[in-house]
């Protein structure tokens, strides 16, 4: 067993990198988040939220997906989704992560290893309704740090995309309200800031919608 654990302190090692992996989120006080801080709010917010879902959760299985999915980023870095603009771009992205899960899948060995690989992949496929939850939370999360942080620290393009959380809520009615509510702060922000709300609700529907 003692050359187990150490394989799991070695990965224990590597998932200090998250406490270090900065994000393009920014918290309350001008500090830029970290991976895993984004990673823990994603975990409370199935704890909370488990009781209104509209179907029975399995808990414990959502909590180790949303531990484990970005936990590739500790070796492939964290990327924001809207650099990933190109086909050449996310495939470089997908493989770098493959890669890091096949690497962490060999360092932990069959057992738990293979369980690990077995929920990030699972994370990554959106079919469960499990991973479809930790999914949905993935992007909610976000949107709530946006809201909480200076709006000085919006890009553009993610004023757009406090917009468009409904594509990953839309399978679960205490999901998507708690979208519209999310939604709702992040307008509300911009137009305190003087943002032309209409006008950005043009360029999402010109972006994104027109070209569904």
């Amino acid at each position: 067993m003692k050359n187990e654990l150490r394989n799991v302190l070695e990965v224990l090692a590597l998932a200090e990198k998250l406490k270090c992996e900065l994000r393009h989120s920014w918290l309350s006080n001008g500090r830029q988040e970290s991976v895993a801080e984004h990673t823990w709010r994603m975990s409370l917010m199935v704890v909370l939220l488990e009781p209104y879902l509209d179907k029975e959760l399995d808990t414990a299985r959502t909590l180790k997906m949303v531990i484990i999915h970005d936990l590739v980023e500790a070796e492939a870095g964290d990327i924001p989704a809207f650099e990933v603009t190109t086909a050449s771009a996310r495939e470089l992205k997908q493989a770098k992560e493959k890669q890091a899960i096949e690497n962490l899948r060999s360092r932990l060995g069959s057992g738990i290893g293979q369980h690990v690989y077995e929920l990030w992949h699972e994370f990554e496929d959106k079919q469960t309704y499990e991973a479809k939850v930790a999914n949905a939370l993935d992007k909610l999360e976000v949107q709530i740090q946006h809201n909480h942080a200076c709006i000085s620290t919006w890009l553009e393009v993610e004023q757009e995309l406090c917009m468009l959380m409904g594509t990953h809520t839309g399978f679960d009615k205490c999901l998507t309200q708690l979208k519209e509510l999310i939604e709702e702060a992040a307008l509300h922000k911009m137009e305190q800031a003087g943002i032309d709300v209409a006008a950005v609700k043009e360029r999402v529907a010109a972006k994104y919608i027109s070209a569904v």
